[in-house]
């Protein structure tokens, strides 16, 4: 009898600690972008190094993740930044604002590259009537392709669109299936390497005018150079737009665990940055400005580090 109750208050124990490690559910991106590689080191992470259980999983994007948030399939989400904007005031594609979640931080830049495998596409204006990927059913690529289009005065209507994920889009270049993508993501991305490397590619380059346009179209936009040399073939610069790769979190999340979060992340750069390139680009201030109110756990940590930002009511 004594050895059976023993068994039971072993038991109970061992699911009082198990209640205890908060289990969150961090939804990325497609398997060949930089969402899902760095989250899943980040996820790993935190819940080697923290009091909370973080599982990265594969998502659409950043509409997509933030649909999953606000309905609590996932407590976590990748988004960029200006589609985050557009969902929390309720503008673009969505009908009404979503005020469901709150910004975690900003980690990296993710720039909007116009991949192809055709020397003849110089332009964004050469993209008229090609089969073009504007990115996953639900991804933020969609809104950036919709805004390059509209700084060469074009509308979805002047291309054939496709809704492929970024490895999709790389297969489709490799065979011939369409004639250009757009990819968001952190250069260097996982898909577009592999395109580089196993056929060649291209990446197009905006004028300093089409740049000013699409800042005009979205502020959250910010002129990025692709240096000569991130992919293989491609020896030159490529001046492009960027926006922020940002982790947001909805109502279930607690002050205490988006605290460890956002502390394990920049109290440990230096090994994040030994498990994935991306980690290097950590950085506070970039962290504490992404054009959307915070979470108060988070921003509890950006206070201890003199850094002050709008927090969400």
């Amino acid at each position: 009898m004594k050895k059976v109750l023993s068994l039971v208050i072993a038991l109970v124990l061992a699911l009082g600690c198990t209640a205890a490690l908060a289990e969150l559910t961090f939804t990325t991106g497609g398997t060949s972008g930089t969402y899902y590689a760095f989250g899943n080191v980040l996820a790993q992470y935190i819940t080697n190094n923290s009091d909370v259980a973080v599982t990265a999983v594969a998502g659409n994007g950043s509409a997509a993740n933030i649909d999953l948030l606000d309905i609590g399939d996932a407590q976590l989400g990748f988004v960029q930044n200006d589609v985050a904007s557009y969902a929390y005031n309720g503008i673009r594609s969505f009908d009404k604002p979503v005020d469901t979640f709150t910004a975690i931080a900003a980690l990296y830049d993710e720039t909007v590259q116009l991949v192809t495998c055709n020397p003849d596409i110089k332009s964004v204006a050469d993209l008229k009537g090609k089969n073009v990927s504007v990115g996953s059913q639900g991804s933020g690529v969609y809104f950036n392709a919709l805004d390059f289009l509209a700084a060469y005065d074009m509308t979805i209507d002047d291309i054939n669109p496709q809704y492929q994920s970024f490895g999709d889009s790389s297969e489709a270049l490799k065979d011939g299936k369409i004639d250009a993508a757009f990819i968001v993501a952190g250069a260097p991305t996982p898909a577009v390497v592999d395109l580089a490397t196993t056929k060649g590619c291209y990446l197009i380059s905006l004028d300093d005018a089409s740049v000013e346009k699409l800042q005009g179209i979205s502020p959250a936009y910010s002129k990025t150079v692709i240096p000569a040399g991130t992919y293989e073939g491609i020896d030159e610069d490529v001046t492009t737009v960027g926006v922020k790769a940002t982790i947001i979190a909805n109502e279930d999340v607690t002050d205490d665990e988006a605290y460890a979060i956002v502390s394990t992340i920049f109290e440990n750069v230096d090994a994040i940055t030994e498990a994935h390139a991306k980690g290097a680009e950590l950085n506070l201030e970039y962290a504490s400005s992404c054009g959307l109110p915070y979470h108060p756990g988070a921003a509890k940590y950006f206070a201890e580090k003199g850094i002050e930002v709008q927090v969400a009511e």
